[in-house]
């Protein structure tokens, strides 16, 4: 999954989305886009004292987290509110929401804790890799297999079809709930999302440390 290359085929949906927000600043909005991941990360949370049906709303939560962090940089540049300013409290705040979302789903019961470490390692560590290309003034990167809109998208797709599995369709598979066995390992699918965070993860995080060290010059 590679959905930052579809940002320019999705931009004039994106501006639709954005003009009832116009009048906001596009701070707040990235608080929102926080907020809605905290929420996931709660309700996350207490799946593991209450039941599996809480991931639907955790799915709806992340679309809205996902959704508000786009609205905010698009209602900054077309109201012409831009700043570096803006761009460094969007990407701190995107790094607490990612820790959030994680850290929840390793609560709920539904992961393996020890994945969901590595699977947080993963995302931070691309991330890292994007900001540090800007840091030495290669640009900041956005590429590669997992990109943020990616582990949104998976991690919504993922929490959904453990609500949807936990409940008695013919398609479900067999209880506990939507875990299964491969191997006689035992999985669930939200384990699945995060063994594809820290294998793509750790691929793009190599891919971006490459490409800008490729670019910078040589030492005399």
């Amino acid at each position: 999954m590679v959905l930052e290359a579809l940002r320019t085929r999705v931009a004039a949906y994106v501006t639709r989305l954005a003009r009832p927000f116009i009048g906001w600043n596009p701070a707040s909005l990235s608080w929102v886009a926080l907020g809605w991941a905290a929420v996931a990360g709660v309700l996350s949370g207490l799946v593991r004292w209450t039941t599996p049906l809480l991931f639907l709303p955790v799915a709806g939560a992340i679309f809205l987290s996902g959704l508000f962090d786009v609205l905010d940089g698009e209602v900054a540049r077309s109201t012409q509110r831009a700043s570096v300013r803006g761009d460094f409290l969007d990407h701190v705040l995107d790094r607490y929401a990612d820790l959030i979302l994680v850290v929840g789903v390793a609560v709920s019961g539904f992961v393996n804790p020890i994945l969901a470490l590595f699977a947080l390692v993963s995302l931070l560590l691309t991330s890292y890799m994007g900001t540090q290309a800007q840091a030495v003034g290669q640009g900041r990167l956005y590429g590669g297999l997992l990109t943020r809109a990616d582990r949104l998208v998976v991690l919504m797709v993922a929490t959904f079809l453990e609500f949807d599995w936990s409940l008695a369709w013919p398609w479900a598979p067999s209880a506990p709930w939507s875990h299964f066995r491969v191997g006689g390992i035992e999985f669930t699918v939200i384990d699945v999302a995060l063994a594809y965070f820290v294998i793509a993860g750790q691929w793009t995080a190599y891919a971006r440390a490459r490409r800008v060290y490729r670019a910078l010059p040589k030492a005399p």
